[in-house]
């Protein structure tokens, strides 16, 4: 059963259709008891103070409207009784749901004030019934207020579904935006902590190996490792807080720092320093930052490949314009390669979101194994932007 409204405004519709129909009637001399027409006007706008009323509630509130005109009682508040409950059902309901009963209801309402032999002509005093001897084609309200009715109630369903299609649209793309934040933090996640704990882990290793004939060198391990763990460090602090920043007034937290093409030769720096040899070559004039930023991510995730899984002793990094609008991005290795399990050459999230990334700007990109190692190529145009894809991990 659908929840009851807490906001006011349906009960003040409730609380109106009750005061309203009780003092219509009160002045006026009725074939049928004042309080059963005072219940049916309740009952025909009583589903507006219902959460989510179901469609059939409309036939309900049209058979309530129905009676209470057909029984003469007088005119009033109940013409707003079915047009709300068809704005209340058509709000919450999709269209589909509700619209053959806003049909019947119509019907019903329409067959009510038709048959009321209360209904006043434009002189004065009663008639008998719409198709009576006192009927005329000007006299005659019945059918206009008939046709009213029903058209009332058809607008009220239009503007209801149109609101609803509105605050769908705004939802959906409330929805989208959320999404797509969350694989720019997925991605940053992925790329600056999963390199940063990639990188430890392989100067944590060298240090072990060089201990205890070579403290100064292990030394310099421990270093690096301090330096990058700080670093990571101070990533997923900036993550948690765009996570937990939900304070109204408040600055968002920053989000990480785009790197660029210029940060290329620390990158290599920080992964040679434990022990990997890496080549860099890089000869790229200009580029935009959105295809300096993919670059930058195809090297970054190609070299936390080479470290995890290559098994490699040597890498080779090349990022060159090879046409005026396009540079090529080359990671190679001369790891296992050829020699990597099926398991191991499925591409993981890195390689994924790497694609991703690559593609929004319009280029392509290339992994997998050669008979000595592993090679990661990316295409990506110089002057690339992204067409409002989500940059992350897909």
């Amino acid at each position: 059963m659908s929840r009851i409204r807490r906001h006011w405004l349906p009960w003040l519709v409730v609380v109106v259709e009750l005061v309203g129909t009780l003092g219509s009637n009160a002045q006026v001399e009725t074939r049928w008891p004042a309080p059963v027409g005072v219940l049916l006007a309740l009952l025909a706008v009583l589903p507006v103070v219902l959460e989510r009323p179901p469609g059939w509630m409309l036939a309900v509130s049209g058979l309530c409207a129905g009676t209470y005109f057909a029984a003469g009682y007088a005119e009033g508040p109940i013409f707003m009784a079915v047009p709300v409950v068809t704005f209340a059902v058509a709000l919450s309901q999709p269209t589909r749901r509700w619209i053959g009963w806003a049909v019947v209801a119509a019907a019903l309402v329409a067959a009510g004030i038709l048959l009321n032999p209360e209904t006043p002509d434009f002189g004065s005093g009663p008639r008998r019934g719409p198709w009576g001897p006192d009927a005329g084609p000007e006299g005659d309200l019945s059918m206009w207020q008939a046709f009213g009715q029903a058209a009332v109630i058809a607008a009220s369903g239009a503007v209801a579904s149109a609101l609803r299609s509105r605050n769908e649209a705004r939802a959906q793309r409330q929805r989208r935006a959320v999404s797509d934040e969350r694989l720019r933090m997925a991605a940053d996640l992925h790329d600056g902590v999963g390199h940063g704990l990639a990188v430890i882990a392989m100067q944590a290793g060298a240090a072990l190996h060089v201990l205890d004939r070579d403290p100064e060198a292990a030394r310099r391990n421990l270093e690096a490792i301090r330096a990058e763990s700080k670093e990571s460090l101070d990533l997923l602090r900036r993550q948690l807080a765009r996570l937990t920043d939900t304070e109204p007034g408040t600055e968002p937290a920053q989000r990480a720092p785009e790197h660029g093409l210029a940060d290329l030769p620390a990158l290599v720096e920080r992964v040679r320093s434990g022990g990997l040899d890496v080549s860099l070559r890089l000869e790229v004039d200009a580029a935009s930052a959105e295809a300096e930023r993919a670059a930058y991510a195809v090297v970054q995730e190609g070299l936390t490949n080479v470290l995890r899984h290559a098994g490699a002793s040597r890498a080779e990094v090349s990022v060159v314009s090879t046409t005026a609008t396009e540079m090529v991005v080359t990671v190679r290795d001369d790891g296992r390669g050829s020699d990597m399990s099926s398991k191991e050459r499925r591409p993981g999230m890195g390689i994924v979101g790497m694609r991703s990334r690559v593609e929004a700007l319009g280029g392509t990109l290339e992994a997998g194994p050669e008979v000595r190692g592993f090679r990661l190529r990316a295409s990506i145009p110089l002057s690339g932007s992204s067409a409002g894809g989500a940059e992350g991990l897909a």
